[in-house]
């Protein structure tokens, strides 16, 4: 079962291009608003165009927490309130060994891998809180509990995101916050590529076929806006679980 998102507002970090961009296309299809923020600001405008008047572009890097919350403040303007965020924004660039990291490009992943999810928390909770509850939906990995050669910022990134999102459950459930975290597993978009480049560890020897489609995440966070997903509330849920495709309809 798939929520009633007709005339939901649905703020999407990340979505310019990916799972973000898929799930733009998903939450429009259903009914809702959707508001497209990116550092590109030449993606998220044609996919605002594609869209169409559901649709607004907010050009915003998520680890710069005045440009979030002015993103905030646009959507609530335009739409009248926010129902959803959805924390997609991560990078996995520079991939590299502890050792050969340049500080600065380890220090950007976390700054927009955590401090991003952070800030969007931060400054959407207000609205959320105006509408009498709403939905916070956080990508997550299996690197955030599993280590992975290469990839310390990300793991470290996403074992954290893990835990602000428990913490958030903790803290905000009671008022009617819900926040769920989507392990999507490794899907075909950009950032494959990249890791695919990088030939560090066993991910990047992955065939192309091997990796889902975006839109399979997509689905998967337009279910999680539904009563069916609120035993999940505070947890994690992974693409990998047959039994979670089953009720997205993904089998």
């Amino acid at each position: 079962m798939t929520a009633d998102l007709t005339g939901k507002t649905v703020m999407i970090t990340g979505a310019s291009r990916g799972i973000g961009a898929a799930a733009a296309r998903e939450f429009a299809a259903l009914g809702a608003h959707v508001a497209l923020l990116a550092r590109s600001q030449e993606a998220i405008a044609d996919l605002q165009c594609e869209i169409g008047d559901n649709a607004i572009a907010i050009p915003c890097n998520v680890a710069r927490y005045g440009e979030i919350s002015a993103a905030v403040e646009t959507t609530v303007q335009a739409f009248g309130g926010l129902d959803v965020l959805i924390n997609n924004a991560g990078v996995v660039e520079p991939i590299g060994r502890i050792e050969d990291m340049d500080p600065d490009g380890w220090g950007q992943v976390i700054d927009i891998n955590l401090k991003g999810v952070f800030n969007g928390i931060h400054a959407a909770l207000p609205a959320l809180r105006a509408r009498g509850g709403g939905s916070v939906l956080t990508i997550s990995s299996g690197a955030a509990h599993n280590a992975i050669e290469g990839w310390s910022h990300y793991c470290a990134s996403k074992a954290a995101v893990n835990m602000l999102n428990r913490s958030l459950h903790k803290e905000e459930g009671g008022n009617g916050i819900r926040a769920i975290g989507l392990s999507p597993g490794t899907v075909a978009t950009q950032m494959q590529r990249e890791i695919k480049a990088s030939g560090i560890n066993p991910v990047s020897q992955l065939d192309w076929e091997d990796h889902i489609p975006p839109e399979w995440p997509a689905k998967c966070l337009a279910w999680m806006c539904s009563t069916d997903a609120d035993r999940y509330c505070g947890e994690e849920i992974s693409l990998r679980d047959d039994a979670i495709r089953s009720a997205v309809g993904l089998t």
